[in-house]
């Protein structure tokens, strides 16, 4: 196999609780994490030479800051590999939306690289490399929906029930630099004792976004009228469940046309590793 197609699926966060500031600026969380089965796609074809290339829908990030490439990177340097790679791009998930997109290509990256290359890495040491290129990039090499601690890399892998969603992007770029450096972010949730789902929930950055970001507020707001409605990580993206594909799909034809979204079915396993397993 020299070539082959991986997606980078969405994640959602069901809720982020934020316990703290560690002394090195990250923070201290707990999060639930889905994957939906809708995301990027990612096209990798070996190469003789060493070099990396990124093609496709790059939104005109430099090379060496697209995530993409940085995980190549990593791993061609890790594992000592005289080969290399073309990676295509098809973006379907919005920058800045929480769904996770960058963290997710990087993952895929490294999970498609270590079995293009035969790295024979395992998903612990993949993981390890993966922190270095962002919190979130552990649960999308985890590959299971999951409950997470400390900056997100500690995980413990949950069955949730499957539920449709439909996701909102108010077309608004949210950073998450910005918010988990602004000082009105609340960082004093108490840690999660006892069973989760007994437990009330949120997310903590919510109410911060709302204030910097109206639109947000607005599409909360207007997803409330259909279902209990949330956001993701940082934002902007916004969410409401349903049992059926036909719920969400009549939500979305009412979206209004200022915005953008999709609807899609979560997974306990992340579509890119069962695309994975099946490559022989």
């Amino acid at each position: 196999m020299t070539s082959f197609s991986l997606l980078a699926p969405a994640k959602l966060n069901l809720f982020l609780h934020i316990n703290g500031r560690r002394e090195d600026g990250y923070h201290e969380l707990e999060t639930l994490f889905t994957f939906l089965n809708y995301g990027d796609e990612l096209t990798f074809t070996l190469t003789n030479t060493a070099s990396i290339e990124v093609t496709g829908d790059t939104q005109g990030i430099p090379l060496n800051d697209n995530l993409i490439y940085k995980a190549a990177i990593l791993l061609q340097n890790h594992c000592q590999i005289s080969f290399g790679v073309k990676i295509n791009l098809i973006k379907i998930l919005p920058m800045g939306g929480g769904v996770g997109g960058g963290s997710s290509d990087a993952a895929s990256t490294l999970l498609a690289l270590n079995k293009l290359w035969k790295c024979h890495l395992s998903l612990d040491e993949l993981a390890q490399l993966g922190i270095k290129l962002g919190a979130d990039v552990p649960v999308f090499i985890n590959g299971r929906s999951a409950l997470a601690q400390g900056i997100g890399e500690k995980l413990v892998d949950v069955e949730l029930e499957k539920k449709w969603f439909c996701v909102v992007h108010p077309n608004e770029h949210i950073s998450t630099a910005k918010i988990f450096t602004h000082p009105n972010l609340k960082r004093d949730t108490p840690k999660l004792k006892g069973d989760w789902q007994q437990q009330t929930l949120r997310n903590d950055c919510e109410s911060l976004v709302k204030k910097l970001c109206p639109e947000v507020e607005k599409t909360l707001q207007w997803l409330l009228k259909y279902a209990p409605s949330k956001m993701t990580g940082t934002g902007s993206c916004c969410f409401a469940e349903f049992a059926t594909q036909k719920e969400a799909q009549l939500v979305l034809e009412n979206l209004p046309n200022t915005w953008s979204g999709f609807i899609a079915s979560s997974v306990n396993i992340s579509p890119a590793h069962t695309q994975l397993n099946a490559i022989h």
